[in-house]
C-alpha cells in the first residue's frame, strides 16, 4: 500500500484487469482467432520468461494460500528475480541475486507473494532473515510518517517452530476517505535459505486469516528444502 488512497486495490487487482481485458478482447473475435490469440500469448511467455533452474527451492502452489470466500487462487510461474512491484513493508530490503517469486492473487481484492533468496552461507541468510523482520517491524511507523493524516499499527504474532524458524506478522494501515488495508508477512528460513511470504486485502485485523496463514508459511519453509 504504497499510496494511500486504494493502492492496495489497485495493485492486487492490476493483474485480474489486465486478464479480463484480455477475455473481453478475445470474446469480440470469431473462436478460431481467439484460440490463436491464447496460443500466441502462451509462446510468448514462455520465450520471455526466465528460466529457473531445477535446483530452484520450492515455492507455494494456490492450494496452500489461506482459502478465500468467494475465489479460487491463481499463480504466475516461478520466475527468477525480484517482482517488478516489490511488497508492501519489504521494499528494498532483499537482493535479487539468488532471488525467485511467484505472485497469487484471486477474483477480488486479495493478493500474496513468495519471494525465495537463496544466499551465499548460513550467516548471510540469517541476516537477511533479521533485516527482512525488522524492515516489517518498523513499516507502520515509516508508512505513517510518509502518510501523516493515516493511521498504522502492527503486530507481532510471533514465532514458527518449523525448519530453522519463522516468524508472523500483521500491519494495518488506513487513510481517510480510502479503504484500509490489512497485510500479514512471514519470514522464514531453512539453511541458508530464506523465504518471505505477504498476503494482503482491504479490511481490518479480524478479517485476516490468521491461523491459515500460519499454516502457509509453515508450507513454505518446509518446500525450501531441495535435494
Amino acid at each position: 500500500m504504497r499510496k494511500p488512497t486504494r493502492s492496495l486495490r489497485g495493485a492486487v487487482l492490476g493483474l485480474v484487469a489486465t486478464a479480463t481485458a484480455a477475455v473481453v478482447a478475445m470474446a469480440a473475435t470469431g473462436p478460431a482467432q481467439a484460440q490463436a490469440q491464447v496460443h500466441g500469448q502462451e509462446t510468448q511467455a514462455r520465450a520471455t520468461a526466465q528460466a529457473v533452474p531445477r535446483s530452484t527451492p520450492g515455492h507455494l502452489v494456490p492450494r496452500e494460500l489461506p482459502p478465500h470466500p468467494s475465489s479460487d487462487w491463481y499463480a504466475s510461474d516461478v520466475t527468477q528475480g525480484l517482482p517488478e512491484t516489490a511488497p508492501f513493508c519489504v521494499e528494498k530490503t532483499l537482493p535479487s541475486a539468488g532471488a525467485t517469486h511467484r505472485t497469487f492473487w484471486t477474483e477480488y481484492d486479495t493478493g500474496a507473494t513468495q519471494i525465495v533468496v537463496r544466499t551465499g552461507t548460513v550467516a548471510a541468510a540469517r541476516q537477511l532473515a533479521a533485516a527482512a523482520e525488522q524492515k516489517i517491524r518498523n513499516c507502520a511507523a515509516d508508512w505513517q510518517r510518509t502518510y501523516p493524516q493515516g493511521t498504522a499499527s502492527w503486530r507481532d504474532y510471533g514465532a514458527l517452530a518449523v525448519e530453522d524458524g519463522a516468524h508472523v506478522y500483521g500491519v494495518h494501515t488506513s487513510y481517510p476517505d480510502s479503504e484500509p488495508g490489512i497485510h500479514l508477512f512471514g519470514v522464514g528460513r531453512d539453511g541458508r535459505t530464506v523465504t518471505i511470504v505477504t498476503w494482503g486485502q482491504m479490511g481490518d485485523y479480524d478479517q485476516a486469516p490468521l491461523a491459515d496463514f500460519q499454516r502457509t508459511i509453515t508450507t513454505a519453509v518446509v518446500k525450501l528444502y531441495h535435494p
